[in-house]
């Protein structure tokens, strides 16, 4: 890497702030974008304090097209694209406004990286692409093919071939990583079924679990942050999975918030959302041979993390 700039987009939300703090403390310049729908400032507190004449943040949104003229300004090395859909409304729910986010989101991304020579974007993707993939094929390589269940993994298919597009079309460089559940400090409910479980424990309240069980593959978020850091220098076409190999059984994970935390209800039982997979872990072997990645944090070192940030916020 180089000590030009890097502009994150979705820099306020939990994710893309961690990973501004890390490339502050890389000694990197950084732009944070997020229109505050659902990153907040006080994410970024740690590096407006810290990164005094390396970092900037601009409130911008990436659907309306305020992106291009802070790409412009800044004239960034390398985009980072987070802006995701503002939770907890699920792409069912409210399809158009997820499509409009992932898909015209990432377009606005690759035409401001075309018109202003940025080297290469490094696109957050998911794993909702997968679909609903059989038990015999977990983990899911990047090779599965099977029908998108969900508005949102149809949406970030359409984001992904644009990545491809642009690539053939202009020249534009890009790695994209398919996330596991991230999940660690700074995410709130509705981001992710850790932050939900966490915060309802603390919190006392009712946890709703779905029928039948459930299996993810949860990465925490530094875990997650290293691999958005290789990949701006390594992977340049490729798609790689950014997960643990790994299932947690969502049901276990509540026993063990609960052990810790005293929590005494009950769960409350719901159907699965429709779409949703029951299990999803995914490969991760690419990203090791192209990356040089390789989850490093384990389920207790997170979550232990996770629930003192919780307890302190």
């Amino acid at each position: 890497m180089t000590d030009r700039t890097v502009l994150v987009t979705g820099g306020a939300g939990f994710l893309g702030s961690t990973l501004v703090d890390r490339l502050l403390a890389e000694g990197r310049q950084v732009v944070a974008v997020d229109d505050l729908s659902s990153g907040t400032l006080a994410n970024l507190e740690q590096a407006r304090r810290l990164g005094a004449g390396s970092f900037e943040f601009q409130r911008a949104d990436v659907v309306r097209g305020g992106l291009d003229a802070v790409v412009e300004r800044h004239r960034p090395e390398v985009v980072v694209h987070l802006a995701a859909p503002a939770t907890p409304v699920p792409s069912t729910a409210d399809p158009v406004r997820d499509a409009m986010v992932t898909v015209v989101g990432t377009i606005h991304v690759l035409e401001a990286a075309r018109r202003h020579g940025v080297r290469k974007v490094v696109h957050a993707g998911s794993a909702a692409v997968y679909g609903t993939p059989p038990a015999a094929a977990q983990p899911v390589q990047e090779s599965h093919r099977g029908p998108a269940t969900t508005p949102h993994g149809a949406a970030q298919r359409s984001a992904e071939e644009y990545l491809r597009t642009y690539a053939a079309v202009h020249g534009v460089r890009w790695t994209l990583l398919r996330l596991g559940d991230v999940y660690g400090p700074r995410q709130q409910p509705g981001a992710g079924v850790v932050a939900d479980l966490v915060h309802a424990v603390l919190a006392g309240r009712p946890v709703s679990l779905p029928e039948g069980g459930q299996v993810r593959d949860l990465v925490f978020v530094d875990d997650a942050v290293h691999a958005l850091a290789l990949a701006m220098d390594h992977g340049d076409g490729e798609a790689c999975n950014v997960g643990t190999g790994e299932g947690t059984d969502v049901d276990r994970l509540f026993g063990a918030l609960r052990a810790v935390t005293d929590h005494q209800r009950d769960p409350l039982r719901v159907p699965l959302r429709p779409g949703e997979p029951r299990e999803l872990v995914l490969a991760s072997r690419h990203a090791a041979d192209v990356l040089g990645w390789k989850p490093w944090t384990t389920l207790e070192e997170g979550l232990a993390a996770t629930l003192r940030w919780a307890t302190v916020d």
